[in-house]
């Protein structure tokens, strides 16, 4: 076997292996370790006890009815692009990895749904139909990276959700793993419903901790016959906050309304894709529509007037498909872009009320001052969903705990207007805490009741999604103390 020789002092990582036909398919030296020590969320690092790569569902299923049966705790991982820490080891975990279960598996065009792997690459699923017409409607940031189980994990959204919606509403069946290792079916051949609870509901956006999803039937949409895109220069960014509550109240639901603040601008312009946006300019709308042919020019004229009602310093429609994919291609890298003007940046994820931004943006900008620290802001405006990029460096003593407090405050902002701490990045153990600040305890409770249901014993991805104390937390300290 040769280095990659499983050495025996673990009788449970040689077990694993024997369970997944061989030590190529388990990880378990530091230096291999190293790579899964956080996602996304790399403030907080912990190194898992083992990873393993299972290639289908009985093979997940043996491996999790082995750590149910030892005491193990475990956790599912995809592409590890999540962004709250919902796939950090903070208990030492078995990783399973899925992705090694990417197969396209069945696409039925007449019905419109697809059948894939968890491992499966959110944007490939698009690139594979295509060319017969249809695409996959959920398109977070991370697309080109992401995989469609840690979608379904996260209920991911994308710039496309204003109209389109978020992973739950293209999710028509689920097969899931259970943390005692059962194998269950949740919906089937494409049916959007059916009687009983709303489980694809419940475990869409569960990130985790509920089971392990090991094949996933999507809804897939027919490419519209037409589509423009727009992009809009602002002096003033109340003026473009106004012009994005303005386009709703008119009739107008854009597929996709984005929007960048002064700093986020500098950070994509200095990035992989710049597009020659002003450096002086405040704010930049992104504004697209699609659907059938007849009627699009009139959106866009009724776009375009309430921009210039709104004191618009340019306002511009793409010339062509090129120029179209110039603009998404600059947006859509926003928050690697943040790495082009600071060492370390943390990116946050809440939802506010669209009649509240410029409220929330002032606010912002004060938790900017008074911590010292630059906040860029790129954010799904259409639906409220914000994503304000703390900028620090890490290397300066007390920074990352300045940022992650500012953060914080950023969140607190958004509950107090009367929105959510998250719209599509999910809780993790970034902002488990601040759970607390939309649920009162009981509200809490009920939540890890349900959750205890899934997975009484805790061993599934402990740690996550709720604040301590829990008895998940308790369950966490007694197996710590056993290890």
């Amino acid at each position: 076997m040769g280095k990659n020789k499983v050495k025996t002092s673990d009788i449970h990582i040689l077990n694993l292996a024997k369970l997944i036909f061989g030590p190529q398919a388990i990880l378990y030296k530091k230096e291999d370790l190293l790579a899964y020590d956080c996602d996304g969320f790399t403030i907080e690092r912990h190194l898992p006890r083992a990873v393993v790569f299972p290639t289908n569902t009985e093979e997940v299923s043996k491996i999790v009815k082995y750590c149910a049966e030892n005491h193990l705790p475990f956790l599912a991982r995809g592409a590890g692009t999540g962004l709250s820490g919902g796939a950090i080891p903070l208990n030492n975990e078995i990783i399973i990895s899925l992705v090694r279960m990417k197969r396209l598996l069945e696409v039925d065009l007449e019905n419109r749904f697809a059948v894939v792997e968890p491992g499966f690459v959110n944007l490939k699923l698009t690139n594979s139909i295509s060319d017969k017409g249809y695409y996959y409607a959920p398109d977070p940031s991370s697309q080109y990276a992401c995989t469609i189980g840690g979608n379904v994990a996260e209920n991911a959204g994308g710039a496309h959700c204003l109209k389109y919606g978020v992973t739950t509403n293209h999710i028509l069946g689920l097969e899931v793993v259970l943390p005692n290792g059962d194998i269950i079916e949740i919906g089937r051949n494409g049916i959007p419903d059916s009687p009983g609870y709303d489980l694809l509901g419940l475990l869409t956006g569960s990130e985790g901790t509920l089971g392990i999803v090991t094949k996933i039937t999507v809804r897939i949409l027919k490419n519209p016959e037409a589509k423009q895109t727009v992009l809009a220069y602002f002096d003033n960014i109340e003026d473009g906050s106004q012009a994005v509550s303005d386009i709703i109240s008119s009739g107008i639901v854009p597929a996709a309304l984005e929007m960048m603040d002064k700093t986020a601008i500098e950070g994509v312009e200095a990035a992989a894709f710049p597009v020659g946006h002003p450096k002086d300019i405040e704010a930049v709308l992104l504004i697209e529509v699609d659907g059938i042919a007849a009627g699009i020019d009139d959106q866009i004229e009724l776009i375009l007037a309430v921009c210039r009602r709104r004191n618009v310093r340019e306002v511009k429609v793409a010339r062509d498909e090129a120029e179209r994919g110039r603009w998404w291609a600059n947006r859509k890298t926003g928050f690697g872009a943040m790495g082009a003007i600071s060492p370390d940046y943390l990116v946050q994820d809440g939802v506010i009320p669209r009649s509240k931004l410029p409220e929330v943006l002032a606010r912002i900008h004060k938790i900017s001052e008074e911590s010292g620290l630059r906040i860029a802001n790129i954010f799904h405006a259409g639906d409220g969903n914000l994503h304000p990029l703390v900028l620090f460096d890490s290397r300066i003593p007390g920074e990352t705990e300045k940022a992650i407090q500012a953060g914080s405050a950023c969140l607190k902002v958004c509950a107090d207007v009367g929105g959510s701490i998250t719209g599509e990045h999910g809780v993790g153990i970034e902002k488990k805490e601040e759970m607390r600040f939309v649920f009162n305890e009981e509200e809490i409770k009920a939540q890890t009741d349900i959750r205890n249901v899934f997975n009484p014993d805790c061993l599934l991805n402990a740690g996550k999604l709720f604040p301590t104390p829990g008895r998940c937390a308790e369950v966490k300290r007694e197996l710590a103390s056993k290890s």
